[in-house]
């Protein structure tokens, strides 16, 4: 070992110099103490003087430290904010919706899913974008084969979220299925099955909210607002979907700098 790394590392069990067997292996466990000892002085000389640690990425995405934005929402366009009235018969059926959900959860459990429905596993993002949206939306594809008229096919449309789907789904799974989709929103146009699920999810999370939730579902309100805005037809159903998951964040799940405004 090097004088420097002794003067940084001072021993704190000297050990003097002791006369080993001319046949002593350094990689066979040690027959004595002074073989042991010899051992552990060769394989701290041979350590670097700097590491550098393999990191993947992938595996920190859930551990990274939650940062919270405190910008608010954009304004509803001119004519389309929502009155103080209808925001509160919202907050009100979602509440009911919730308790509702709460109650008969263990019932929605205990059904048996189609033979056609497989829920991907947690952190299987890919899955769970292409199960909540179905293959048409995720590859880009919105033709329609002639074949498709005689049923609906959910491995191509998406699955809804089926009472007895969502109530399978503990806290870690809603808020990772959360973030997926709303990643994926964060690219994509805003669509009926993005709708359905956002509010479904919304519908399990549990208060008090966890950091990571309350940062996702500020960031989900903020993205609504944006699209809104950008709404070229302004399709009146639309701009409704995306009031209603702004005031449902805002109102119910007390992030209220974020609420519209009445008009």
């Amino acid at each position: 070992m090097e004088m420097g790394m002794e003067e940084l590392m001072p021993r704190l069990l000297p050990v003097d110099d002791c006369d080993l067997a001319e046949d002593f292996d350094p990689t066979v466990p040690p027959r004595t103490p002074q073989e042991y000892l010899k051992r552990v002085q060769i394989e701290a000389a041979r350590c670097p003087d700097v590491v550098v640690a393999q990191i993947d990425p992938k595996k920190l995405r859930k551990k990274q430290t939650v940062n919270i934005s405190i910008s608010g929402c954009q304004p509803a366009p001119e004519g389309y904010s929502p009155t103080l009235k209808w925001q509160q018969q919202q907050v009100a059926n979602f509440s009911a919706v919730r308790q509702s959900l709460n109650k008969h959860r263990n019932h929605w459990q205990s059904q048996h899913l189609d033979s056609n429905v497989t829920m991907p596993k947690s952190e299987d993002e890919e899955g769970w974008k292409k199960f909540c949206l179905g293959e048409r939306v995720y590859s880009g594809t919105d033709a329609l084969s002639d074949n498709e008229n005689l049923g609906i096919d959910y491995i191509k449309v998406g699955f809804p979220p089926l009472l007895s789907i969502v109530s399978r789904m503990n806290q870690a799974t809603v808020t990772s299925v959360l973030e997926y989709l709303i990643s994926w929103f964060g690219e994509k146009k805003f669509t009926p099955e993005l709708g359905r699920w956002f509010y479904a999810l919304l519908a399990c999370l549990e208060k008090p909210l966890l950091p990571e939730a309350h940062s996702l579902i500020r960031q989900l309100a903020r993205r609504c607002s944006e699209v809104r805005v950008l709404e070229e037809n302004k399709n009146e159903e639309q701009i409704s979907a995306l009031n209603l998951i702004i005031c449902l964040v805002s109102r119910y799940f007390d992030q209220r700098d974020l609420a519209d405004e009445p008009s």
